[in-house]
């Protein structure tokens, strides 16, 4: 027995409804060895009017016969196939009152129908009818359930002549019912019939949160789809879908295989319809229309992926529901239609979800205009990830145990997909909106490898600390203004060899007061303090692990151990300090130890300096380059310390001043000396006088000066015992008397 069926318009009934129940059987020609029996609880709208006594009001049982006829001619593909005459009589209808009123359904005579519907079911061992139902299962009828994700079922079975089916099958309608796509499937030879789509069940549910194991569904090796990607991008069809699913099935052996080259090739030649957005007039959403035009919004997307599938033999639904994409606002609350559709997939036993229309590119807010950018995360796409900003009217395509609630996705931080290409794992807070606490918010962000990050806060990075962890990132903001202001999170994989940044976090933080006391130096740049990427250009183990130092006094110390052949350019840079960057780089002394290094910092005054440090191979001739900085505040306004002595290319970077410190010397004062140089044969210290400096046997040059008459002070080394000249290292300045 040879089956089919289509969906081609059923008649539309008026206003008013009244149940009725029907019961028809369509004989055949004498060649034709099929009888139908369809009996349904079938809802029928008529003008009336009606009584409990005269049912058959004339336009109503013209409506009725319309529709069953209309059936009829679709279901017997043997009679249809051979030509003879289409006309179908009707051997027999029965038309009668539902009896008694309308039962209240207890919850176990309810089951959802995976589209948000709830089907009244038989009592146990009882069919639809009400009758008692056989436990021997009816081996010879052929069934066929189509469903659509509005929430209409059709049930239809077919049966041998002179056969009595065990069950009365039932056809439920829901307003607004909707054409349905043919569900043949092809084994790339011929079109067979594909399996009615199965509501999710059980077995279909994953866990809620995510267990951070996979972004995908299912198991799937991203390298055996070169071939057949590459290939659905050339396919170049465009007259009839079932062309080009034809086309495409050449390469596809599988189920995931016929499902990977259908949504490749959407992704690939299908464009986001903009205008067709901000105008219904301008949508056209039927899948050939999509086809010819090559363009359309989630709608198109989604019913030509549907109808592609079907073709395919593919089980495949249209979903819809609420979404966090082009034009959903951050904290936005949902109400209303729907406003987006995307498709489940019926693979290996279970359902997975994709979206092609987020697949295949993305939209600039800006300008409105539509870019091609291909997006693996939307295919078969995790149901816990997927549920991040897509909400389906039925909670159970949510696939998730347990589901989420509304309230809960309009609260949740907005994730862009590259959170998790780049390998994110969590943030803290989980919530779209953000109140500050004292004008000021933290979030963190934990990962699985090493991240680079940056963010964005009313349109500038310049009001937070953004430091980096191993696995992570912290990040203080410190807004400048009350109200709501967006925050943005950028990350890129340290391994990038580009300089771009993604956005993987929105949030909107609402400020009720501002912390007037906390302003950063324009100089400050994101990251800021040590870190794994710091350690990467060779800064170990630091002595100041975090990125903010405070200090009373105005001194503070850096220590690291370096790795080899790097040298370092240290600068202190502010925003009010009236000096210049090479009399600013003064208050550095940078003093090395084998592989140790310390940078011994005084602050010419109080207030937040920016301590940057850049470094390069020593034998690398080109420039440095920066690495990271510090932030150093100093609230005590006593605080003025003068510069470090000013050093010659003589002096060497093991050199080390242990007194004098300071590079301002008081005048008519005599000054002890105490320095640590090598491989030096004479120290002398020329003033108004020339004092020579001994070497003691701790291997300090040591003595006495006297600052009398004298501006400025030097320290000379004499470097070779068989040469007459010395070189100058080190200045100081004397103070004017």
């Amino acid at each position: 027995m040879h089956w089919y069926h289509t969906w081609a318009g059923e008649p539309t009934f008026p206003a008013k409804a009244l149940p009725l129940r029907l019961g028809f059987r369509v004989q055949r020609s004498a060649r034709c060895q099929c009888v139908l029996l369809l009996l349904p609880p079938l809802a029928v709208r008529c003008p009336g009017p009606h009584t409990a006594s005269s049912p058959s009001h004339p336009t109503c049982m013209g409506n009725i016969r319309s529709f069953c006829s209309t059936w009829a001619r679709r279901l017997c593909r043997c009679c249809w196939n051979e030509g003879e005459d289409k006309s179908t009589d009707l051997t027999q209808v029965e038309v009668r009152h539902a009896t008694g009123r309308p039962q209240q359904l207890s919850p176990t005579g309810l089951q959802g129908d995976g589209n948000g519907n709830n089907r009244p079911q038989p009592a146990q061992g009882r069919d639809l009818s009400g009758q008692q139902a056989s436990k021997e299962p009816y081996k010879q009828r052929q069934t066929i359930t189509s469903y659509t994700n509005e929430g209409t079922q059709v049930t239809v079975e077919v049966h041998p002549r002179n056969t009595t089916p065990q069950l009365f099958k039932k056809l439920s309608f829901r307003k607004g019912s909707q054409r349905l796509p043919n569900l043949r499937g092809q084994d790339n030879k011929a079109f067979e019939r594909t399996e009615a789509p199965q509501p999710p069940s059980g077995k279909d549910l994953h866990a809620y949160p995510w267990d951070k194991s996979s972004l995908k569904s299912m198991p799937v090796d991203l390298q055996q789809f070169e071939k057949l990607d590459a290939y659905a991008l050339k396919v170049n069809v465009n007259n009839s879908v079932e062309e080009l699913v034809q086309a495409l099935l050449k390469q596809a052996r599988t189920d995931l295989e016929k499902v990977r080259v259908i949504w490749m090739w959407i992704c690939h030649h299908i464009e986001y319809d903009v205008v067709g957005f901000h105008d219904k007039s301008q949508r056209l959403c039927s899948p050939i229309d999509v086809l010819r035009r090559g363009k359309s919004v989630c709608e198109g997307y989604a019913a030509l992926f549907q109808q592609m599938c079907s073709i395919a033999g593919i089980q495949c639904m249209k979903l819809s529901g609420y979404s966090k994409g082009y034009g959903y606002t951050i904290g936005q609350v949902f109400k209303g239609d729907s406003s987006h559709a995307w498709n489940a997939v019926y693979l290996e036993g279970r359902w997975h979800l994709l979206d092609s229309t987020w697949g295949s590119g993305t939209v600039d807010k800006t300008s409105d205009k539509f870019t091609f950018r291909y997006n693996e995360f939307y295919f078969l796409t995790h149901p816990a990830l997927f549920i991040n900003d897509h909400f389906p009217d039925n909670s159970n395509w949510q696939l998730l145990k347990p589901t989420l609630t509304l309230k809960e996705f309009e609260t949740t931080v907005m994730y862009n997909s590259d959170f998790y290409k780049l390998g994110l794992l969590t943030v803290h807070p989980d919530t779209a909106i953000i109140q500050t606490v004292n004008g000021t918010a933290t979030i963190s962000v934990d990962c699985r490898s090493s991240t680079l990050f940056t963010f964005s806060l009313k349109g500038t990075e310049k009001h937070g600390l953004l430091s980096l962890r191993k696995h992570g990132m912290k990040l203080e903001i410190y807004p400048q203004s009350t109200g709501r202001q967006e925050l943005e999170i950028f990350a890129k994989s340290s391994n990038s060899p580009e300089n771009v940044y993604n956005c993987v976090l929105q949030y909107v933080v609402e400020c009720k007061s501002v912390d007037k006391s906390v302003r950063f130096p324009k100089d400050l740049d994101q990251p800021v303090g040590p870190s794994w990427f710091s350690e990467r250009q060779g800064f170990l183990r630091p002595s100041q692990p975090d990125p903010v130092v405070h200090t009373n006094d105005g001194r503070c110390s850096f220590t690291f151990t370096l790795g080899k052949d790097i040298s370092i350019l240290p600068t202190l840079q502010s925003d009010n300090s009236g000096l210049t960057e090479d009399r600013r780089r003064q208050h550095i002394m940078q003093i090395h130890r084998g592989n140790q290094v310390e940078f011994l910092v005084h602050l010419p005054h109080a207030g937040k300096f920016v301590l940057k440090f850049f470094a390069k191979k020593k034998s690398d001739p080109g420039n440095y380059t920066y690495v990271f900085n510090y932030l150093i505040t100093c609230l005590n306004n006593k605080v003025k310390w003068p510069a470090f002595p000013q050093t010659y290319s003589k002096w060497a970077n093991d050199y080390e001043i242990l007194e004098p410190l300071s590079g301002l010397l008081p005048a008519n004062r005599n000054v002890q000396f105490k320095l640590k140089m090598h491989g030096i044969s004479k120290v002398l210290v020329q003033a108004q006088d020339t004092h020579t400096l001994t070497l003691s046997r701790d291997g300090f040059w040591e003595g006495t000066c006297n600052t009398a008459g004298c501006t400025e002070l030097f320290v000379m080394v004499h470097e070779n015992a068989n040469h007459s000249f010395y070189s100058h290292v080190l200045k100081y300045t004397v103070e004017t008397p």
